[in-house]
């Protein structure tokens, strides 16, 4: 009896050795990847976050692993000896979707670092900044989350309809808006939709194409992970959503309740009617276009020479700003993009593509799998770029797939050719041409928005507020 206990007990003792060996194994192996993983991406540069993040608590956290299955973009968060990390931090979009499956809230999102401070707007409890009658909601407050940017579009606008209420009358008469939107993106069609919902006379411009930042991202991106309400529409229920099929819902829900959005329009000024009155050239003459100053207003000029009037203004823009444009003869046509979406369906093309850094490189390198690409770089060398796209390249410049011209700056573009000058011999060289992609980066939002006087504070690693 005796001995067939001691067999049994062993048995149990054996059999949980065994199971607590292998796990620990794998953990230790889960380690060293992850490891291998980090040390990577500090050589790739893609450690350090550059926008909004996770922050995990590892005195909270209880290495369930719901983060690393709800990654839609996958290496973001690794495990190290069992809790999680981040790896790839640089690479996150901030979807959010970690942040919403923690069961016991360790993670927290967080624009900024310690090191790196983010230029962030003033903005108060109702969305109002430091411009009485100015509004803010979206990526450009920090919340750059799908499902959070829809609820300050809605909440915003909410604020808004409060606020005229209170305030009664119309400055200007008929011809002067509630609220115009700037931005199309989630929370300015989010805005739209409860404009409409409150009877607003709205008018909603965008830059761009409707989506906003949503309809740059690759084509087959997932771009929302949780269910969220829709202003007149109701609940979209669905996961691991597309761009495709978010932009197909936007469109479904503005069509169904008569909105139109004003795409292609770049709004590049704002000004109150306290500022008009206040300018020499408006002091003799207190009418702009036809409308009387004589109340608080505020005047909006656009890219196509409009000026719309109205009582309030929402931003909900984007913290990328706009691409810079190089200024040569030609860069309106339509052949010219700022942004590369899909890739692999162009082909047979002649393609030019200007730029010296990570986005030139990945869009020339993308390209030359089914087309002839040149690479234009005004620098006799790259500076900062990942050593996976340097290699990339050079691999690519060996197939003769990319034909690299550094020192080089287009200066002429037409419907059949692109001329380069070349500073080597300085000469000049005109080419083929179908495509024409040019990375110069971009215009920050902040010097618009201190242009129009909005307060811009830098905040090192602030936690945005939680919205499960």
């Amino acid at each position: 009896m005796l001995i067939e206990q001691i067999i049994i007990y062993g048995s149990i003792f054996l059999l949980c050795f065994v199971v607590i060996w292998f796990y620990l194994r794998k953990q230790k192996k889960t380690t060293q990847a992850t490891v291998a993983k980090i040390e990577k991406a500090k050589e790739e540069g893609v450690f350090e976050p550059v926008s909004l993040h996770p922050v995990i608590d590892l005195g909270t956290c209880i290495k369930s692993g719901a983060c690393l299955e709800a990654c839609p973009e996958k290496d973001i968060i690794g495990i190290v000896n069992g809790r999680a990390t981040l790896v790839n931090a640089a690479e996150c979009v901030g979807h959010g979707a970690c942040f919403h499956a923690c069961p016991v809230e360790a993670i927290s999102l967080v624009i900024g670092t310690e090191k790196r401070g983010v230029d962030l707007p003033h903005v108060s409890t109702e969305y109002e900044s430091n411009i009485q009658g100015v509004y803010i909601a979206g990526e450009l407050g920090g919340m750059g989350l799908i499902k959070n940017s829809i609820e300050q579009g809605e909440a915003a606008v909410n604020a808004i309809a409060k606020a005229l209420n209170k305030r009664g009358g119309s400055p200007t008469g008929a011809s002067t808006y509630d609220i115009i939107i700037i931005g199309a993106g989630p929370a300015g069609i989010s805005a739209s939709l409860t404009a409409k919902k409150h009877g607003l006379n709205f008018l909603t411009l965008e830059q761009d194409s409707l989506g906003g930042t949503v309809a740059n991202f690759p084509r087959s991106k997932i771009v929302m992970t949780s269910p969220v309400d829709l202003p007149l529409y109701g609940k979209i229920k669905l996961f691991d959503t597309s761009k495709a099929e978010l932009l197909a819902i936007w469109n479904d829900a503005l069509s169904k309740n008569g909105i139109s959005i004003r795409e292609h329009t770049k709004v590049e000024g704002i000004k109150s009617s306290q500022q008009m009155r206040d300018a020499p050239s408006i002091q003799q003459n207190t009418r702009v276009q036809g409308i009387q100053i004589d109340g608080d207003v505020f005047y909006v000029h656009t890219n196509r020479g409009e000026e719309f009037v109205t009582k309030t203004v929402l931003l909900a823009i984007g913290r990328r700003g706009s691409p810079r444009k190089l200024g040569v003869p030609g860069e309106s046509l339509e052949k010219v993009a700022y942004r590369l979406l899909e890739p692999e369906n162009i082909s047979g093309k002649k393609v030019v593509v200007v730029g010296g850094g990570d986005s030139a490189i990945e869009a020339a390198v993308s390209l030359a799998q089914q087309n002839s690409v040149i690479l234009s770089y005004r620098g006799d060398a790259f500076a900062r770029v990942k050593p996976k796209n340097r290699e990339r390249l050079e691999s690519a410049m060996q197939d003769g797939k990319v034909d690299l011209k550094l020192k080089s700056n287009l200066v002429n573009i037409d419907n059949e050719l692109v001329e380069l000058a070349l500073e080597e011999n300085g000469g000049r060289q005109a080419v083929e041409n179908d495509l024409v992609y040019i990375f110069a980066g971009g215009e920050l939002p902040t010097q618009f928005l201190e242009k129009v006087g909005i307060q811009i504070t830098k905040r090192f690693g602030f936690t945005m507020k939680k919205h499960r």
